[in-house]
């Protein structure tokens, strides 16, 4: 009996509840196998290959049907024998429902892990969830600004901090596997899961995704803290033609290659265990069935060793909606043979009996399935689940903590921007009598966005107790606070005479995923509206914008004297805001993305030259609302002796320039350093800027630093015609906030 085996029937034996995890000392390669794993395979029948294979929504457990439980949810003792006793399934997703308290997710995943232990192999159950700003199915988790927020904070630091507390509370939920981060880039604000990625460039989201993975997985092992990542959506997910989710793409593999690849080789590299594949297609083929993507490019080219998953349903969608299957047995076949590991099924219990048939009928090797096997064992043992099993509430003593609470406010004040401030209106007294109008400024759900307590977080019922709308944080620390609908302050827009300010509050309820694709960038009517006539009033206004994409406002916003973002920053969001208003924070968040004027003009900030050309043959038809990096504080920062190390540099060598930053304010405040490179002239058209670099720093009231930034040279490359990395000889711009330099690379 190999020692796998051996473990389980000893946990068998001693009916363990909760214990303590373990670390894991070896790291093996997945593809050679590790012993231990191959032993266990060579003893696995074909129904428990298959059922490895197989991951089902909680649902499919629970007492009810699909999409329709009993309440409250509660497993079935004769389902869980069909589908872990019968069918061996070796995967369980949580991604319906509601929140629930610790001991209910404790509980409930221990009852899937001991029916697993009676099996003859008793292989533990991969269990994973969307926790992808916390823990968001755990009663009182601590719940931080969507992925959209943090890029905005631009602060790694502190993206690292987030993703390893996360990882933290979900381990102390009893959960493994965390369907987080995405790294598809949000170039069109149409995709409803903009708010979802890190913004729209590839070197923000690249470094963002690589830091996320290391705070979700930690440095080595991963060990009781920690937790696998899943990176998403392997590839190509969000640029789509329509705008629209899960919409074809057409892309040219060298696009693909310089935008979309880069990100989710970063995070490869970082070594992510699983990662989860693209629901849509790229020039008509379905990625799920794509063995170019799935196996040359993935498995060959990016040497990755881990589980790859399919999202909700994919493989039946080849024949329902892609149309590239006859029936779901042949589109199982296609998936397979393209490289899928393991189907999010979720909710029939098809999909292993089928794959079942095909490899005995010789359709699929066995040592095909072998492969994937091998792939999902690698990462159960990786992630300790065959060491133990579901912990106690005593192991996580730090969960919901005062300590995880304070990050989550910090990362939320963090990515609040400030994109206007006309006349120093910002910051407002305590005095100040303020009128706050819109009814955004009542929801809390509004602040945290989708997947937060249920899928859409369109009930108010699970909110956490406690946590401020941007209206609750607001009166709490201005006496004089009043509200009005929308409607009625349309209705009698005078009453604004009898307030120092009025504040606006406009945007989005939350949304996730298909449910939020629009049809017009344009705010509703209702609030464009409201901004209307916000900017006929004479009384001072602050337009507050809640949402996790740039909705087009109708308007150029001079009659507005202050404009604040407020990228779904999570559940200290309203009080995060309010702190702003009040001066409590001085506020330091950038724009990850370009804000565009108008619904159709949505152009990324590193556009090409040739983007812009004006009806009038000028060359400024870009003009967005805000570029790409905008935002502002309280505090002026000059910059002053951009200074160039050498001007001319080889290909393997690194520019290096200082630059000094000096705070012009009467307080300290956090400046982020963007460094964007142009190609004066290259064999693939240039795009007018790229980002190469980005650091945060931290000026103290009249303090100035000088600061020493390095640029790889290599860290120039763009792919060329023949699809590889080069840097062509030339010159170079460097900009740097208002400041520019030129450069030459020679060979």
């Amino acid at each position: 009996m190999n020692k796998i085996k051996a473990l389980f029937f000893l946990f068998l034996a001693m009916a363990v509840v909760a214990c303590q995890d373990a670390p894991q000392t070896e790291k093996q390669n997945i593809e050679t196998g590790d012993p231990e794993i191959e032993d266990l395979i060579k003893s696995m029948s074909l129904t428990e290959k298959v059922g490895q294979m197989t991951q089902l929504t909680l649902d499919m457990v629970c007492v009810g049907e699909p999409y329709n439980l009993e309440v409250p949810h509660r497993l079935s003792e004769e389902k869980l024998d069909s589908v872990i006793r019968v069918l061996k399934v070796g995967s369980i997703l949580n991604c319906g429902g509601h929140t629930y308290p610790r001991e209910y997710w404790l509980a409930t995943i221990n009852a899937i892990q001991q029916k697993a232990l009676q099996n003859e192999n008793p292989i533990p159950v991969l269990y994973g969830i969307d926790a992808i700003h916390g823990v968001n199915y755990t009663d009182s988790a601590s719940l931080f600004p969507q992925q959209i927020g943090l890029a905005c904070t631009w602060d790694t630091a502190l993206v690292k901090s987030l993703a390893t507390m996360s990882a933290y509370e979900t381990r102390a939920s009893g959960i493994r596997w965390n369907f987080s981060p995405v790294l598809d880039l949000a170039r069109d604000p149409r995709w409803p899961r903009f708010w979802e990625t890190f913004g729209e460039d590839v070197h923000l989201a690249s470094i963002m995704g690589e830091t996320m993975i290391h705070g979700y997985q930690g440095e080595g092992e991963i060990d009781s803290l920690h937790v696998s990542a899943c990176l998403k959506h392997f590839l190509g997910y969000s640029i789509t033609l329509s705008g629209k989710d899960r919409t074809p793409a057409w892309m040219p593999e060298r696009q693909l290659r310089e935008y979309v690849l880069p990100s989710f080789k970063a995070a490869i590299d970082a070594g992510a265990l699983t990662i989860m594949v693209n629901s849509g297609e790229i020039n008509g083929i379905p990625v799920h069935i794509d063995k170019t993507i799935l196996e040359d490019l993935l498995r060959d080219e990016l040497k990755f060793e881990g589980l790859a998953v399919t999202d909700w349903e994919d493989i039946k969608y080849l024949v329902t909606r892609h149309r590239v299957a006859k029936d779901y047995k042949s589109a199982i076949k296609m998936a397979i043979d393209a490289g899928i590991d393991m189907s999010m099924v979720p909710t029939d219990l098809e999909f292993p009996v089928l794959l079942k048939e095909l490899v005995e009928e010789g359709a699929i090797s066995e040592e095909r399935i072998n492969k994937s096997v091998r792939r999902i064992l690698t990462v159960k043992k990786k992630l300790g689940l065959f060491d133990s099993q579901t912990p106690s509430m005593a192991d996580y003593p730090k969960f919901a903590s005062k300590e995880h609470q304070d990050l989550c406010l910090e990362a939320a004040e963090k990515s609040l921007v400030l994109l206007k401030n006309e006349n120093e209106l910002l910051p407002l007294a305590q005095n100040k009598s303020l009128l706050v109008v819109g009814e955004l400024a009542q929801s809390l759900n509004a602040l945290n966005g989708g997947w937060t307590h249920t899928w859409q977080n369109n009930d108010p019922s699970f909110n956490t107790p406690g946590r401020l709308s941007f209206l609750e944080a607001l009166q709490q620390e201005y006496a004089k606070c009043s509200f009005l609908s929308s409607a009625d302050f349309q209705k009698n827009p005078n009453i604004a005479k009898s307030y120092d300010v009025v504040i606006a509050v406009c945007g989005e309820m939350p949304y996730t995923e298909t449910p939020g694709d629009i049809e017009d960038l344009n705010l509703d009517d209702e609030q464009q509206g409201l901004i209307q006539a916000i900017e006929r009033i004479s009384t001072p206004s602050i337009l507050v914008l809640i949402q996790g994409r740039p909705r087009t406002l109708g308007s150029e916003l001079n009659g507005v004297d202050a404009l604040i973002y407020a990228p779904l920053p999570g559940d200290f969001g309203g009080e995060a805001l309010s702190n702003l208003i009040s001066g409590t924070i001085n506020p330091s968040g950038r724009l990850a993305f370009t804000y565009p004027k108008h619904p159709s003009a949505h152009t990324c900030y590193d556009h090409k030259y040739t983007d812009q050309i004006h009806i009038d043959f000028s060359t400024n038809a870009v003009q967005p609302l805000f570029e790409f990096g905008s935002g502002i504080s309280y505090c002026a920062i000059d910059y002053t002796n951009l200074s160039l190390d050498q001007k001319q540099l080889g290909l393997n060598d690194t520019l290096r320039y200082s630059i000094t930053l000096t705070n012009k304010g009467d307080r300290a405040t956090r400046e982020t350093l963007m460094s964007f490179v142009s190609d004066s002239v290259a064999s693939i058209t240039p795009s007018v800027k790229r980002l190469r670099a980005f650091e945060s720093i931290t000026l103290e009231a009249g303090e100035s630093k000088t600061v020493d930034v390095l640029i790889p040279v290599s860290s120039l490359a763009f792919v060329d015609a023949n699809m590889n990395w080069i840097v062509e000889p030339g010159v170079f711009g460097l900009q740097v906030g208002p400041l520019t330099e030129t450069f030459e690379v020679y060979e």
